[in-house]
C-alpha cells in the first residue's frame, strides 16, 4: 500500500504551519482520503490542543512498549487520525533492534489504513526538525510576508539541500492578501534560492489572511469545518486537491516504513553546527 507522506515545515514559528497541517488534513478527509497527522513538534506539541483533544498516550508510550500505535492515536475532525507528540521521540536514536522492528511494523500496519500521512514538523532548523522533514516524500514549506519568514525558509531549504541532497520543495504562501501577493512572495524566495542553490521551488498556492481562521482557532476547530465558505477554507480545499494530484512515490522513499527507517537511522536530537 502506497502512502503519501507530506512534511509541513517552515523556517520559523508563527507562519501558521500547524493550522496548515490540520486544515489540509481535514480537507483531504472531506475528499474521501484516509488521513493521519503525526505531530512531530516535540518541544511544543499542539495539534491536539488546537483541536481541543485529549491525548492520554503519545508516541513516547509506543516507543517504550506501553501501548500500541493504534492505542496512541486519537480521532480528530472528519475521521482524521492524530499521532500525538512527545519529547520521548528522542528515544528513536536509542531503540534496540527488536524495538526498532516493532515500531516499523506498527507504522507499516498503519499503511493499510491510510492514504496520506501529514507530518507537522517543529519550527526552526534543528537537526530534529531537519531529520523529520527530510524523511518525508514531499516537503511543503510554509512562508508568510515577513522578512524573517523568508530568511528562515531559505535557511531550511539550504540545509536540507546541503546536508541531505534534497532539491525539490513545494512552497505555500500563508496569510497573504491575495493570490498575487502569494505568488510574488514565492518568486522572491525563488530568486534568492536560484542565486545560491541548485533547487527547484514549486508554488503550491496561497492561503489568504482570513478573520474566520482566527475565530476557528479560538473555537479549537478547523476553519474548513467552522466556516466552510470562508476564503481560507476554499484555499485549503484547493490545496488538498493539489496534494491529491501530487505523484505517489514509486519507490520506498516517502512510504511509512521508509519514513521511520530514515528517522531512526538519523542522529535525532544531536545538534551539529550549521553555517
Amino acid at each position: 500500500m502506497t502512502v503519501q507522506v507530506v512534511g509541513v515545515s517552515g523556517g520559523k514559528g508563527g507562519v501558521g504551519k500547524t493550522n496548515v497541517a490540520i486544515n489540509t488534513a481535514v480537507a483531504l478527509a472531506h475528499q474521501g482520503k484516509r488521513v493521519a497527522i503525526l505531530d512531530a513538534d516535540f518541544g511544543l506539541a499542539n495539534v491536539d490542543v488546537l483541536l481541543s483533544l485529549s491525548a492520554p498516550q503519545t508516541i513516547e508510550q509506543v516507543l517504550s512498549g506501553e501501548c500500541s500505535l493504534e492505542d496512541a492515536m486519537i480521532s480528530g475532525p472528519s475521521g482524521v487520525r492524530i499521532i500525538p507528540a512527545s519529547s520521548g521521540a528522542r528515544q528513536l536514536t536509542r531503540l534496540s533492534e527488536l524495538q526498532h522492528a516493532g515500531v516499523i511494523r506498527a507504522f507499516s500496519d498503519l499503511a493499510a489504513q491510510l492514504d496520506v500521512l501529514i507530518v507537522d514538523t517543529a519550527a526552526g532548523i534543528t537537526d530534529t526538525a531537519l531529520t523529520f522533514t527530510n524523511a518525508c516524500q514531499e516537503v511543503l514549506v510554509v512562508v508568510c510576508n515577513e522578512p524573517s519568514s523568508l530568511t528562515d525558509a531559505y535557511a531550511l531549504i539550504k540545509l536540507l539541500n546541503r546536508d541531505f541532497g534534497r532539491q525539490r520543495f513545494r512552497i505555500l504562501a500563508n496569510m497573504v492578501s491575495d493570490e498575487d501577493e502569494g505568488r510574488r512572495l514565492v518568486q522572491k524566495l525563488a530568486g534568492v534560492c536560484e542565486q545560491f542553490l541548485t533547487v527547484s521551488l514549486i508554488y503550491s498556492g496561497s492561503i489568504p489572511f482570513d478573520p474566520a481562521l482566527r475565530e476557528a482557532v479560538k473555537k479549537q476547530q478547523p476553519v474548513v469545518d467552522y466556516a466552510p465558505s470562508a476564503p481560507a477554507s476554499r484555499a485549503f480545499r484547493d490545496l488538498a486537491t493539489r496534494v491529491s494530484d501530487w505523484p505517489l512515490p514509486r519507490k520506498p522513499s516517502g512510504q511509512l516504513a521508509f519514513f521511520l527507517e530514515n528517522l531512526i537511522q538519523q542522529p535525532v536530537g544531536m545538534e551539529a553546527p550549521h553555517e
